[in-house]
């Protein structure tokens, strides 16, 4: 009896308050579609101040607290600049975020829908990034964040437990995880041991891919 060859596995590091990981969401999905690959979706969750400082916007777009040197502020602005209109290409809305969310409580939302199958981490991952990108999601709350869940098809009994102590736990030590191998942003692909940051690197990976 002949085996069944593995199923060969990239693994994507993601965080729902980079644009660039949602822009790269349905590439990444296509991948699997294309080529029979698996993705490993991990969170890692970006501490933004570290190399983009911090802002605070009011409702208006006017900035009621910042801690950015100008040359920060160049790099935000064109970094959405950038990401809308690779968006506006696809039909998808990127809004600039008033703050910097802590993207902690959403991925652990992330790992749980993940375990509930591929179908329902599809629908809270799609539900969460396109609801966060369009202004109308607020991902730090344990409600609302819950309900995404429901909605995707989640049985949420016992999450809020998970959010409170032993996800988190498990976000971080997936972060150390992933610095452990290089990994700095989000999106990251790891595929047979090499790390590919950005998007842009999804036609170097189905390259790779169509090699073999």
């Amino acid at each position: 009896m002949s085996e069944v060859p593995a199923t060969r596995t990239i693994t994507l590091y993601t965080d729902y308050k980079s644009p660039y990981a949602y822009l790269a969401k349905d590439p990444a999905y296509a991948l699997e579609r294309d080529f029979g690959v698996k993705i490993d979706w991990l969170p890692y969750v970006l501490n933004i101040p570290d190399f983009l400082g911090s802002a605070r916007l009011d409702d208006k777009g006017n900035v009621v607290e910042e801690n950015r040197s100008a040359h920060q502020w160049r790099r935000v602005k064109y970094s959405y600049m950038d990401c809308r209109r690779q968006a506006r290409k696809r039909g998808l809305t990127i809004r600039g975020t008033t703050k910097i969310w802590d993207t902690v409580l959403a991925a652990c939302g992330m790992l749980w829908a993940k375990r509930q199958g591929d179908a329902t981490f599809r629908a809270y991952h799609d539900i969460t990034s396109e609801r966060f990108w369009k202004r109308e999601l607020d991902i730090e709350d344990i409600a609302v964040v819950t309900a995404v869940l429901a909605e995707a098809g989640a049985d949420t009994r016992g999450f809020a437990a998970y959010a409170a102590g032993e996800g988190p736990a498990e976000v971080n030590r997936i972060r150390l995880d992933a610095e452990a191998a290089g990994v700095f942003g989000t999106p990251t692909f790891v595929i047979d041991g090499e790390l590919f940051w950005g998007g842009e690197h999804i036609p170097d990976i189905r390259e790779m891919l169509a090699q073999g």
